[in-house]
């Protein structure tokens, strides 16, 4: 029986892989003086031009995907006979997933024969969109729905995501950190080390003085933490530092080089959330690294 595998943009990986790949993917939307937008081409997304209007105070608005979303996007794949796989952004920092679930149990009385798999990843940009290339190759090598999602499922506590950012104020403007921490940490030029915990949250992990000093931290933890890094892809998104993040790959290398680095560019929805000059690194731990 075949499946299709679905994600949402927050994946961030390369448009052009997964159409390559027939991934089906969910739009988040995010506004610029009320008009909305999408970015569906992550080659075609100008990054430079969006970034350098967030720095010259430009205000970004986002809005999640909502239930009637998720059942015109789902209903096409279920009316062709298709069970789905879905892979979603955390629960922890977006109220879509549970958007995702209402969905499913919509559609799941409408199709019954269908089969509709969500695995909530707590994670966002390359922490989900890791898990679609694990589910790629799964779906290739011969696996099932079935066991596809029950291999991502035990995977999905193992991925870690560390990041530090240049400016607090806009995680906190959205509703990440308090708004003491972020004028604490911002007055102080604090470089704050921020981390994914085991729900999907965004919390504080640490925190040094100066950009180099933040880069070498999240290569400590990475160093500290990874497991098996020869068998597996680590993910690095930057908001338009692109030397920063080639220079936490060549401190990856150094150590306990991977099979592979995929760096990208922080896609706009997820990019205004963070701000621009956030780096963050995406890897494979201990099955309790999440609360390390």
């Amino acid at each position: 029986m075949s499946f299709t595998i679905l994600t949402d943009t927050s994946a961030n990986l390369p448009s052009s892989y997964l159409r390559e790949h027939n991934i089906g993917v969910v739009p988040f939307t995010y506004y610029i003086k009320d008009k909305p937008y999408s970015c569906l081409d992550t080659e075609g997304f100008d990054a430079k031009k969006f970034y350098k209007a967030m720095r010259m105070g430009a205000d970004i608005k986002t809005s999640q995907i909502n239930l009637f979303t998720y059942i015109h996007f789902f209903e096409p794949y279920l009316e062709n006979g298709e069970d789905i796989l879905m892979i979603c952004m955390s629960s922890g920092i977006s109220g879509a997933f549970r958007c995702a679930e209402l969905a499913k149990i919509e559609l799941t009385r409408k199709y019954p024969e269908r089969k509709i798999k969500l695995v909530n990843t707590y994670a966002a940009s390359l922490g989900e969109g890791l898990f679609v290339l694990k589910a790629i190759e799964l779906r290739d090598s011969g696996c099932g729905l079935r066991e596809t999602f029950k291999a991502i499922q035990k995977e999905v506590k193992r991925m870690y995501q560390v990041f530090t950012v240049d400016d607090l104020m806009y995680l906190k403007k959205t509703g990440r950190v308090t708004g003491s921490a972020a004028i604490v940490g911002n007055m102080l030029q604090v470089k704050p080390l921020l981390k994914g915990n085991e729900n999907g949250e965004i919390v504080f992990y640490s925190k040094t003085i100066g950009r180099s000093r933040a880069i070498d931290l999240l290569a400590r933890q990475y160093n500290r933490l990874v497991k098996e890094p020869e068998n597996q892809v680590v993910g690095i998104a930057h908001a338009d530092c692109e030397e920063d993040a080639k220079a936490l790959a060549e401190l990856l290398k150094q150590k306990k080089p991977p099979k592979e680095i995929l760096t990208v560019m922080y896609e706009p929805v997820t990019g205004s959330h963070v701000g621009p000059g956030t780096l963050a690194l995406f890897f494979m731990g201990d099955d309790d690294v999440r609360t390390r």
